[in-house]
């Protein structure tokens, strides 16, 4: 009888027991029986056989790696420094650890490859306007080669996009005399709006005496307040007799 108790107890302590997992609420658990495929395990406390099954648990989250800065040509010729942010998750995870070793460092590697790729066949001024357009496609690119390895891309962004020295004073120049034009422009557009306004204003003047008499008060009472001028009126009639006597 004791000895039974016994083997019961070493059962309990090597095979049972040691056969349980915990498989959080975001992870799955892929179970391999004497190295082949059985079965993926939900969420839970999940048991297998120790010795003869393991189970390896896969992340389903949505991941985030960076794709390392690397020197990228355009379309155009122009060497420019690119990075990106790739956002991907595990859609089956029996193919996750069954296809690829490391699908982690292997989606690395596609995006840089497909980075490389899209940024060759655009044009600089594509790639600095249109980074959302790019992200996408590169996306497209990875999603299709990662496909049946069990993963899905979410998304990947362009984050920087660094130019060579004498490209960034070139376009410095380009966007300093670009500023210059405008204000140039909006300089004349003011001059051309007051000389406008000048004139309709004289018109205005032109036809009313009473306008024109009033307007010239104004013009005696802002020259009155310097006691440095001296100021000689004359009746507007005597100028006007005079003027006809002419």
């Amino acid at each position: 009888m004791i000895t039974l108790l016994c083997l019961l107890f070493a059962l309990t302590f090597v095979i049972i027991i040691p056969g349980f997992r915990i498989v959080m609420q975001y992870e799955k658990g892929v179970v391999f029986t004497l190295g082949r495929y059985t079965s993926t395990r939900d969420p839970g406390l999940r048991w297998f056989i120790p010795y003869i099954q393991t189970m390896q648990k896969i992340d389903m989250r949505i991941m985030t790696v960076d794709v390392p800065k690397q020197e990228v040509m355009t379309k155009d010729n122009i060497p420019v420094n690119i990075n990106a942010v790739v956002y991907f998750k595990v859609k089956n995870p029996e193919n996750a650890v069954i296809q690829i070793s490391n699908y982690v460092f292997a989606v690395i590697q596609q995006s840089q490859s497909a980075l490389k790729d899209v940024i060759g066949t655009n044009d600089l001024d594509t790639i600095l306007s249109e980074r959302k357009r790019i992200g996408e496609e590169i996306k497209n690119i990875v999603d299709m080669a990662t496909d049946k390895w069990g993963i899905d891309i979410e998304a990947i962004n362009v984050q920087e996009i660094e130019l060579p020295e004498d490209m960034k004073r070139a376009m410095a120049k380009q966007a300093e005399a670009e500023r210059n034009r405008r204000a140039m422009v909006i300089s004349a557009q003011g001059e051309v709006e007051s000389a406008q306004k000048m004139l309709e204003a004289a018109h205005t003047l032109e036809k009313s005496a009473v306008t024109m008499q009033l307007k010239t008060l104004q013009t005696i009472k802002d020259i009155s307040s310097s006691q440095s001028q001296t100021i000689t009126l004359f009746p507007v009639e005597l100028v006007n007799l005079l003027s006809n006597k002419k």
